[in-house]
């Protein structure tokens, strides 16, 4: 897989790429060398009630992740994230290998662009390092797996509702032992736009003096949906899709089935336990936050650094897609704005925002797009930040940022007023990168005061 990724970017360079993408082949070489390691545990519950797991109790749990979207870690700019595959392995390994299952229910990424692909085949690297059992693709994670060439990994087994060969039928099946006894776990996916619901008798099937525990996941799901699936009473488990980052139980914890999201963007890991009461089959659910305190496993943290290194090979920013500015409007940088603004350019260049830049460097971020973008000047625009070689000057959250650009501003001594496009701190601070933001709005603005009065005419907040 690393090698077709490999193979794909070089094909995707130019002759001016092909020294960067040496070092990110030395990052692989690293990568394949610690991925033959073995993968080196506290969770918080919430939800429904989870069946009691003790010493005395003998219980399979099922990790579910799914809707990555992307999101390989949190972006780190400020403290309390939640999430990142390199701390899963400390959740996981609480459970024996031999009582558990890992599924992802799909969406691994948002779109096919360029940092998507390389995204995906991180990411099915992690799984594979984190030993997942089962991988569910959607349309649009089939379509890029197969064009990534990653179908035909050995170590990873995927279904998919649109999958037409055994290497991606769209149903899984596996036995464990619990109390002396086996239980037949089956997972279906279904697409309700192709495939008839009936389709679940199908597969599901319950075997006389034979415990079992069926799980569909589907890629919509109203109450009419969930209603004609309980009436079938052969599902134990309905997965929806998800609408919100956390996993959440839909409807009665203790109903048949049990139905659930399982959140987005890997801030929790779903927990599903299984259990045997009284002849029974029990089920319980609950969220596990992926918290920053968590341990990481070192193999998926050279992982992370290996897709820093083919980003940076792969030049996106200076790919990215900008749009131009109007009137003719260019970015000049906050050092033009000093000989007449003295005083707030010596206090803007003592603040946090004046050094946005170097917070990326010291994670290896800066050659991101996704990072760089609100760390740097007018990367969305033409004339705006490219690279440290090429706008130097446009490093780090200057003037312009809030004010606009100021090429005209500048030309005309400041006569005509600089105009949009301006930033507002919502822009860059929202939940996703600035969990704390929300509620210290004033904390943050005094962080970055460099005008002489507190709400001078045309400040902007």
């Amino acid at each position: 897989m690393l090698i077709r990724l490999l193979i794909y970017l070089l094909t995707q360079s130019t002759s001016d790429d092909i020294r960067k993408m040496m070092r990110s082949i030395s990052y692989i070489c690293v990568l394949i060398v610690v991925s033959l390691c073995a993968l080196s545990l506290s969770v918080i519950s919430r939800g429904g009630p989870p069946v009691k797991s003790d010493q005395k109790a003998d219980v399979l749990t099922v990790f579910f992740t799914g809707s990555e979207l992307g999101a390989l870690k949190p972006c780190g700019c400020s403290g309390g994230q939640l999430g990142g595959l390199d701390k899963r392995s400390a959740i996981f390994n609480s459970i024996p290998k031999q009582k558990r299952l890992i599924i992802d229910t799909g969406t691994l990424v948002e779109t096919d662009s360029e940092q998507n692909l390389l995204k995906f085949s991180i990411m099915t690297e992690a799984f594979r390092l984190l030993d997942y059992d089962l991988v569910n693709l959607t349309r649009k994670d089939l379509e890029i797996a197969r064009n990534l060439g990653l179908l035909g990994n050995p170590a990873i087994r995927f279904i998919s509702p649109y999958g037409t060969c055994e290497k991606t039928a769209g149903v899984f099946r596996k036995q464990y032992l619990l109390k002396e006894k086996y239980i037949n776990i089956s997972v279906l996916t279904l697409d309700l736009e192709t495939a008839p619901i009936q389709q679940i008798k199908e597969v599901f099937l319950r075997e006389p003096n034979q415990q079992s525990a069926n799980i569909l996941i589907i890629n919509r799901c109203d109450d009419d949906i969930i209603s004609t699936i309980a009436e079938m009473k052969i599902t134990d488990c309905l997965v929806c899709p998800s609408d919100s980052d956390e996993p959440r139980i839909l409807g009665d914890p203790n109903g048949s089935p049990l139905v659930f999201s399982v959140g987005r963007f890997g801030r929790y890991v779903s927990r599903l336990q299984i259990g045997i009461v009284d002849g029974k089959m029990k089920y319980g659910f609950s969220a596990v936050p992926v918290t920053e305190n968590l341990p990481q496993e070192k193999s998926l943290v050279e992982l992370h650094k290996a897709y820093q290194q083919l980003v940076a090979g792969a030049n996106l920013i200076e790919k990215y897609p900008r749009f131009i500015l109007p009137g003719g409007l260019e970015y000049a940088g906050s050092q033009s704005c000093k000989s007449c603004h003295e005083y707030e350019y010596e206090q803007w260049s003592q603040r946090v925002h004046a050094h946005a830049y170097a917070t990326l460097e010291r994670v290896g971020s800066q050659f991101d797009p996704e990072c760089a973008i609100c760390h740097v000047v007018g990367l969305k625009y033409e004339s705006g930040f490219v690279s440290e070689q090429m706008s130097e000057h446009l490093k780090n959250v200057g003037c312009e940022n809030c004010h606009g650009p100021g090429s005209q501003h500048n030309a005309t001594l400041g006569r005509e007023k600089t105009t949009e496009p301006k930033s507002t701190c919502l822009d860059c601070h929202e939940p996703e990168t600035s969990s704390e933001y929300a509620g210290n709005e004033q904390l943050y603005l005094e962080k970055i005061i460099h005008w002489r009065e507190q709400n001078p005419p045309g400040n902007v907040k």
